[in-house]
């Protein structure tokens, strides 16, 4: 008898199993990720752009940053993109976020590498007046994400004429169908100490908020994706407070999921300084990606993920552990970037 039962259980199990993986079947999965390239410039000073800091990246500047070297840049970046998320889905990233580019030149030289050249991702980016003139971008394949509409927010700081930031990149478009708005954003950095620059990131953070208030405006339900460097971790007042976003997936219609925030609490980063990690890279999402009851009748967040393999850490020194950076002030390491990637999956019933 007890041998029946137990004959029994494994049976029901199995049925479960096999209904579990016949409905994994019958989904859709889209990976989106988000890479800050640190410093993708090309050899070539721009007099439109930033002069001193371009200088250091030509042949003949602090860094002797030449056409090998680029070159081995743009290898290593489209390595790395190439293998995202491919533990769930084998196509990689539709949509992919980027920072700290240049120009829509190098972005061009990036996707044409042969590792990810089949992809046939395309560009979005507007030149913006950042002081380093640094920009922020979205790659996209066609053939998942067809792009409505783009357009670049200029981020001023009232009374400061003289402050060059980053502008917030807004991207509206259907995912398979669906309808989704994007936010790229690479919000001011910590020099100065984070408390002295942090006013900045606060206004960074209520430009990020009023574009997602202005598109629920329009539509209640709106699906909006922050995505970039926010120079600052989860918990910091800039997303917290100002962007109302955290943890929780029981969500009022002014609040947002910081889909990183368990990453942090783990004590997971995405980059390093004096011995502290910080994650700065995070994706945060309106409530009608969250569905607690997991119906995926519509796109649905299902998971983030750092991506922090071995191969993009060094291996060894006083920064073992760290992102395998391309310069360590002016020595070129060969690596890829001072930080780590980061993606998540949307996922969705099968039409």
């Amino acid at each position: 008898m007890k041998v029946k039962l137990i004959l029994l259980i494994f049976l029901v199990f199995s049925k479960i199993i096999q209904a579990q993986d016949k409905k994994s079947l019958d989904l859709n999965l889209e990976c989106i990720a988000f890479y800050n390239l640190e410093n993708l410039f090309d050899t070539i000073i721009d007099p439109d752009t930033n002069k001193i800091l371009q200088e250091d990246f030509t042949p003949f500047g602090s860094k002797k940053f030449n056409t090998e070297k680029y070159l081995l840049k743009l290898k290593n970046l489209a390595f790395v993109l190439d293998t995202i998320g491919k533990e769930i889905t084998p196509l990689g990233p539709s949509i992919i976020g980027v920072c700290e580019i240049e120009n829509k030149l190098v972005l061009e030289d990036l996707v044409s590498q042969s590792t990810i050249a089949k992809k046939n991702y395309q560009i979005i980016h507007h030149e913006g007046p950042d002081a380093r003139g640094i920009d922020c971008a979205l790659l996209y394949d066609p053939l998942h994400f067809k792009v409505t509409s783009s357009k670049s927010v200029k981020f001023t700081i009232p009374g400061n004429d003289r402050f060059r930031s980053r502008d917030q990149l807004v991207v509206s478009g259907e995912l398979l169908g669906e309808k989704i708005h994007i936010i790229v954003i690479h919000w001011p950095s910590r020099r100065g100490g984070e408390s002295k620059s942090r006013p900045k990131r606060i206004a960074a953070a209520k430009l990020s908020k009023s574009i997602v208030d202005s598109l629920q405006e329009i539509n209640k339900k709106a699906k909006v994706i922050i995505m970039g460097d926010f120079n600052d971790d989860p918990i910091s007042p800039s997303i917290a407070d100002f962007l109302k976003a955290s943890g929780s997936t029981f969500l009022k219609n002014n609040q947002m999921h910081n889909t990183m925030y368990d990453h942090y609490k783990k004590g997971i980063g995405t980059l390093a300084y004096r011995d502290q990690w910080n994650l700065f890279d995070q994706f945060i999402i309106t409530p009608s990606f969250i569905d607690n009851e997991k119906n995926y009748d519509d796109f649905t967040f299902y998971k983030s993920v750092v991506y922090n393999k071995s191969f993009l850490k060094n291996q060894k020194g006083n920064y073992k552990g760290y992102p395998f950076r391309t310069y360590g002030g002016s020595n070129f390491l060969g690596g890829y970037s001072d930080h780590f990637p980061v993606y998540m999956f949307l996922v969705r019933k099968a039409l």
